[in-house]
């Protein structure tokens, strides 16, 4: 376990609930859930389906949940699904899609963006003897692995017009939605609009404990809510989770900018060290992913020094290293963590 002391930088899903959020959590009106009696699940739901411009809303435990449950609603056994390069439901989900929905994934573009041109190139026709056919076509806003990179909306909006022209679903995998809406003045809305489904993950930069939301159609949610009980998701008094995210709506969306300044200042503190292979385009909101060359440590041996001197950060890959800013970590924190790595790469 990691000590208190620590400078976590491992992921945005490490933050704990405030006293604040701890007391709305314990204070939460609440009622059973399965039933439609749960006033802070209701409540929570409505507010985020505003937020999306969308009809409905679904709590769910997690985001992984969320985005197989869209795949469950908006594919057929058999289809493909056209993602961004090392998408979070392609190689972070244990093989869901494939053991829950059977399909399989084709994935296009590169840093975790792609157009609308290399859609209409990857589409497999429906009846085709030998190709599986496209069912769906998902988007990650923020893209994870893509160093927390902004999919632009202009591409955004010809994707999803380019995917109903050709009769297949859409869906924004939208874990960090709010980091994106607060990166680029796109309001959640905006971004949304064009999705058949859209999720947004409570757990990351809000700073919550657990749970998702889904929104869509009132016909798809309606759909959903099955879905999630073959799932094993629903639940029965979990208004005591959705007050958190009620709580982290009222005073935790306008603070992201902060994660965003913090890791810009912890990028551009590691960027250019020798051995240090850094795109700072690439830093967009609260995430940094950089590569180790050949002459630097690798990435196992960089994490271990790391702990060893009191900031934790993740291995991706032998030689790829993320660090993630949060609600947790301040810029005092994210300077002294720039300044650690930067030490160890100097002692080589």
């Amino acid at each position: 376990m990691a000590e208190p002391t620590a400078i976590d930088l491992r992921s945005d899903t490490v933050t704990r609930p405030s006293p604040a959020m701890c007391r709305a959590m314990a204070e939460a009106p609440v009622g059973d859930d399965q039933y439609g009696e749960d006033p802070s699940v209701n409540l929570l739901q409505e507010r985020i389906a505003a937020l999306l411009a969308k009809e409905a809303a679904l709590f769910v435990p997690s985001g992984t949940m969320a985005n197989q449950i869209a795949v469950k609603l908006l594919t057929r056994p058999g289809d493909d699904v056209i993602i961004a390069e090392h998408a979070h439901m392609m190689w972070h989900e244990a093989g869901a899609a494939a053991a829950n929905s059977g399909v399989q994934f084709t994935a296009i573009g590169k840093g975790g963006r792609f157009t609308a041109d290399d859609l209409r190139a990857a589409i497999k026709p429906r009846g085709h003897i030998v190709l599986p056919p496209t069912g769906l076509v998902a988007i990650e806003n923020t893209h994870n692995m893509g160093g927390g990179v902004i999919f632009p909306q202009e591409d955004a909006v010809a994707v999803c017009g380019a995917a109903r022209e050709a009769g297949i679903a859409s869906y924004l995998d939208g874990a960090r939605l709010f980091n994106a809406a607060a990166a680029s003045g796109t309001s959640l809305a905006e971004l949304a609009r064009p999705f058949d489904l859209a999720s947004v993950a409570l757990s990351k930069g809000l700073g919550c404990p657990v749970g998702s939301v889904l929104a869509g159609s009132r016909e798809l949610i309606t759909q959903a809510v099955t879905a999630r009980r073959r799932f094993g998701g629903a639940m029965r008094q979990s208004g005591i989770l959705a007050a958190a995210g009620l709580h982290a709506l009222d005073h935790n969306v306008s603070r992201l900018a902060d994660d965003h300044a913090n890791a810009r200042l912890f990028a551009e503190r590691i960027a250019g060290l020798p051995g240090i292979r850094l795109d700072l385009a690439t830093v967009q909101s609260n995430i940094v992913i950089w590569e180790m060359e050949s002459s630097a440590p690798d990435a196992a041996t960089l994490v271990a020094k790391a702990k060893a001197a009191g900031v934790l950060i993740s291995a991706l890959g032998a030689r790829t290293v993320r660090a993630v800013t949060h609600l947790d970590v301040d810029g005092a924190q994210c300077r002294r963590a720039g300044e650690v790595l930067a030490k160890i790469i100097a002692r080589g």
